[in-house]
């Protein structure tokens, strides 16, 4: 696919649907691509690929190109670190495996999570439920509209930064394998794996340099250095060790529509680094309008 431009600028690799935890279902996400003049997009709903068959059909009427992904969840002892996954195969059992267990895994955190908090603030399961759809992963932000819809919150982001917050009491982690598995298991489904927003903690918590070389011997393909919540200081120093290695650099809005402030398009990826992504990947294929 090297030399392949159908697809267009500007390029977004990071959104979410209502799959997970987005406000708008795969098709809307399509059109509101559209609409902002998104060429090319990215779904990368948490641990799970069942946007994609509606996003397809919905990116050929809205005229984007479509990036199919998934952001895979994955933990370094008690630390979340997410891992984007492009063009993979959705039917590889591993895959399959991994991601029914760590959504599984979530949905009995989110539950223990609503126990604590019912403890102290008027909220339910019922409530949560109510703010997801249909075989939606179930998690956190979800939690975090039922608070604002039951007014101990004003938006999502309020919610994450008090009651959601560690701090606050209520947390509680859940399952997820470490990144080199998921690395290998994106690469083993001919998928490729970039680091999503790895600098949001600044330096001082960045990826270890020996693990980073553990990384990319497994197969990582970049770091997702533009992005809204990297720490500038952190990003230097990573951007650095990606020229070290040779890992490319992504940028993208992980776009979730109402409740975070992050907008379509507001960062983005070069062409020259998906074409190197479309040549990599071998699981599926983009799909063009």
């Amino acid at each position: 696919m090297v030399g392949d431009r159908r697809f267009k600028d500007p390029i977004d690799l990071h959104s979410h649907s209502s799959v997970s935890d987005g406000t708008q279902t795969p098709a809307e996400l399509m059109a509101e691509a559209g609409a902002q003049g998104i060429g090319t997009i990215a779904l990368t709903d948490h641990d799970s690929t069942a946007g994609w068959a509606e996003a397809s059909a919905a990116a050929q009427e809205a005229g984007v190109t479509l990036i199919p992904g998934m952001e895979f969840s994955t933990r370094v002892q008690f630390s979340s670190v997410h891992l984007l996954a492009y063009l993979f195969d959705p039917t590889d059992d591993g895959i399959i495996r991994e991601t029914a267990r760590i959504r599984s895994a979530r949905l009995t955190r989110a539950e223990q999570m609503v126990h604590r908090i019912a403890a102290d603030y008027a909220l339910s399961w019922d409530d949560v439920m109510a703010q997801t759809t249909t075989g939606a992963t179930v998690g956190r932000p979800h939690i975090a509209d039922a608070l604002v819809a039951r007014g101990h919150a004003v938006t999502r982001s309020e919610a994450f930064a008090g009651i959601l917050h560690w701090r606050a009491g209520y947390y509680q982690p859940h399952y997820a394998p470490e990144p080199i598995e998921a690395v290998r298991l994106v690469r083993a489904a001919g998928g490729v794996p970039v680091l999503a927003h790895p600098a949001t903690r600044g330096v001082a918590d960045v990826v270890p340099e020996e693990r980073l070389a553990r990384l990319v011997e497994a197969g990582l393909f970049g770091l997702e250095l533009d992005h809204r919540e990297n720490k500038p200081e952190a990003r230097a120093r990573l951007a650095a060790l990606a020229d070290k290695y040779g890992l490319a650099i992504t940028g993208s809005s992980d776009y979730h529509g109402r409740g975070k402030p992050n907008l379509l398009g507001e960062n983005t990826t070069s062409p020259e680094v998906l074409e190197r992504i479309l040549e990599q990947a071998s699981g599926s294929n983009p799909v063009y309008p």
